[in-house]
């Protein structure tokens, strides 16, 4: 098939899964794909799915791929902490919460971490667009830090807690608001209570 063609039929998805592209063209051959990716046309994210390589000039984009090679998921833990000032550290992995088997994949966008939870735990991010119109959905500060927090069993002491550096700005927010206790609470995880209320006498202004 010409590249140009296909090109055309999937120019506004950014990536694309095998089982779009044979809705599309039924007698599409996959020889194709390894052509491409041999001239540089394309990358493999994952199994099934590849994404145009100049797909990178995309503004967030791999917020958007994150979403789109596993699902459902959302960006959580510390990807989110970093970006909203609660940690110090600059998260270069996108790190997501998903229903789904916890899971990696390392392509030409970087590096995709997923991290399992229960189903009603599902809860507590939004819904955003990269690049104007590509759909991706993001923790809010909350619930990123209580995901993490819930996943990472090993943070259970004032000492272990204060290894993580939390801001003190962001964290006193985050308790005035009531964001941070109302979220720990639809948890219903004694342990994850147990840790929210030592932030809280750490960091309560």
């Amino acid at each position: 098939m010409n590249f140009q063609r296909f090109r055309t039929s999937f120019s506004r998805y950014a990536c694309f899964s095998v089982e779009q592209v044979f809705g599309v063209f039924p007698d599409f051959s996959r020889a194709n794909f390894g052509e491409w990716l041999r001239r540089g046309y394309i990358v493999r994210l994952r199994r099934g799915f590849y994404a145009f390589t100049d797909a990178t000039d995309i503004p967030g984009v791999c917020d958007y791929l994150a979403g789109r090679i596993y699902s459902p998921s959302y960006l959580s833990c510390e990807c989110v902490m970093s970006r909203c000032g609660l940690i110090p550290e600059s998260v270069v992995q996108i790190t997501s919460v998903t229903t789904l088997k916890t899971a990696s994949f390392t392509n030409g966008f970087g590096e995709f971490i997923y991290r399992t939870v229960k189903p009603d735990l599902m809860f507590g991010y939004d819904v955003r667009r990269a690049g104007g119109d590509l759909p991706f959905c993001v923790a809010s500060p909350a619930k990123a830090l209580c995901d993490f927090l819930y996943l990472n069993p090993q943070y259970s002491s004032r000492e272990e807690l204060e290894g993580l550096r939390l801001d003190e700005d962001a964290m006193a927010d985050l308790l005035f608001n009531g964001d941070l206790l109302s979220v720990a609470d639809r948890f219903s995880s004694h342990s994850l209570s147990a840790r929210v209320a030592i932030l809280k006498e750490m960091f309560a202004p």
